[in-house]
């Protein structure tokens, strides 16, 4: 193995022997810096065993939120030309991370955590500081045999994703006696220029700058109160005083800026609120913040109990409930598929098409209608309409790895063997998997269900994707 794969190795020693396996060969980047192209490489591959975590989130809604805004913060960054993937972790723990390559995940407990939309903004921005100053090639290309050790325990961070894991906490207990010391100085310096680029980042896009110091503070004043307890984010991102008066300092000479909250900021933290407890405990929450008036946002708080009310199966009250939300907002496409997934839960299911319908009809590239709407007309064996409804999507969205799945699906559903796997091949590619996507193509071709033209099509893609994976022929793998 070369130095990355070696490296990764060592904190492989206390994570499936899987991850490894799926590591690509990045070369050596101990004598050079590691390229944008091999950091994206090492990223993908990291979110391939990511999303085997349980914790690993794709709901729509919430990711297209982080992505909206993430990439207004990239907009006003130094390189707006860095791809990013923004994603969500179900972890109540307070905490974001950045691996290589723009893959920058946040979890649900930070955005429930943050008072204010600039907050959440705050720490995005920070960790997008992080990616284009390049620190993760950085820190690789500078490390020493000394510094194995320590910098394995970040690979099992990073790989592992989980504040509060036992896999996690073991890597930590496992570094921290030796020569960690010295790579914490070197993360703090770079978590010291994560924070000004991020603060820079943070006030070009809009939000308000003094967001970042005063959530940093609030973190840290928690750690006085509660000292074996210290949220995770200050775990994995050392944070000191002089870091959150330099914060400060800058924010002050900036004129004030007062920036409302967004009404997806306030939807989605009610959505996540609604998830996190049990049903009922999630649902005499949002009661008692509508009866005693406690919230930021009313159509945000009932739509966060409909959201519980729909776990809790009451959906009569539900649905009363979501009529009194949907005349306090504006024609939205967050409570049109509140109401359609409310509607097929409680058994409607011509009144969830038809709600489907007519939100897509005003709200064409909204993803959770169009995933929800696919899905349903798969089950009430409609494959035909929900073909017509994947494949007018994938025009705008060719990207897309759920529409491809879903384009399986309806292939499935046609008995179309050949054009089911080689949907499932594009949907394994675009999540960074080609050996997968190979596989699938194989089976295409054994699946003898298409016209030449099809056959051919197979083929010359499975000849462009086996020479993206040369560099897996190098060792002998197939």
């Amino acid at each position: 193995m070369k130095a990355i794969q070696s490296l990764l190795a060592c904190a492989l020693l206390v994570v499936p022997a899987a991850i490894g396996q799926s590591l690509p060969d990045l070369g050596d980047v101990s004598q050079s810096e590691m390229g944008p192209v091999q950091e994206r490489r090492l990223g993908q591959s990291i979110m391939l065993e990511l999303r085997t975590d349980p914790s690993y989130s794709d709901d729509p809604e919430v990711t297209d939120y982080l992505t909206t805004l993430g990439y207004k913060l990239v907009g006003a960054g130094p390189d707006a030309r860095q791809e990013f993937n923004f994603f969500l972790m179900q972890d109540p723990q307070v905490n974001a991370f950045a691996l290589p390559g723009g893959f920058i995940g946040i979890n649900s407990g930070l955005i429930l955590t943050a008072q204010s939309e600039s907050e959440l903004a705050g720490v995005m921005s920070h960790e997008i500081g992080h990616v284009v100053q390049r620190h993760f090639a950085r820190m690789l290309s500078s490390q020493k045999d000394a510094q194995i050790a320590a910098l394995a325990g970040l690979a099992i961070a990073i790989l592992a994703a989980r504040s509060n894991s036992q896999v996690s906490q073991a890597a930590m207990i496992g570094t921290q006696a030796g020569s960690v010391q010295s790579s914490l100085d070197f993360s703090r310096a770079n978590e010291q220029e994560a924070d000004r680029v991020g603060f820079q980042i943070l006030e070009k896009a809009g939000f308000d700058p003094s967001a970042m110091a005063i959530f940093f503070e609030r973190m840290l004043n928690a750690t006085r109160f509660y000292q074996t307890t210290a949220p995770a984010y200050l775990r994995t991102h050392p944070l000191t005083t002089s870091r959150i008066s330099d914060m400060q300092n800058r924010a002050q000479n900036l004129p004030y800026r007062q920036v409302p909250d967004s009404i997806e900021f306030q939807l989605m933290r009610a959505k996540l609120k609604a998830e996190q407890d049990t049903p009922a405990e999630s649902v005499r929450f949002f009661e008692e913040s509508l009866k005693e008036r406690k919230y930021l946002s009313e159509a945000a708080s009932r739509y966060g109990l409909v959201e519980a009310l729909i776990r809790a199966r009451a959906f009569a009250r539900a649905l009363k409930e979501l009529q009194t939300s949907r005349m306090l907002s504006a024609l939205s496409p967050v409570l049109e598929t509140q109401y359609a997934r409310l509607l097929t839960a409680s058994g409607d299911i011509n009144g969830a098409l038809r709600v489907y319908r007519e939100a897509i009809r005003n709200f064409p590239g909204y993803r959770a209608l169009i995933y929800g709407y696919a899905e349903l007309l798969l089950r009430v064996n409609q494959p035909d309409e929900a073909l017509k409804l994947v494949e007018s999507r994938l025009q705008y969205s060719a990207s897309d790895y759920r529409l491809y799945q879903l384009l399986a699906r309806c292939y499935a559903a046609q008995n179309k063997g050949m054009l089911q796997h080689r949907a499932l091949a594009e949907a394994s590619f675009r999540l960074g998997n080609i050996r997968t996507a190979i596989e699938q193509l194989l089976l295409a071709q054994k699946a003898g269900d298409g016209d030449f033209y099809l056959q051919s099509s197979v083929d010359a893609r499975l000849r462009e994707l086996r020479m993206l994976d040369g560099d897996g022929k190098k060792d002998g793998r197939k």
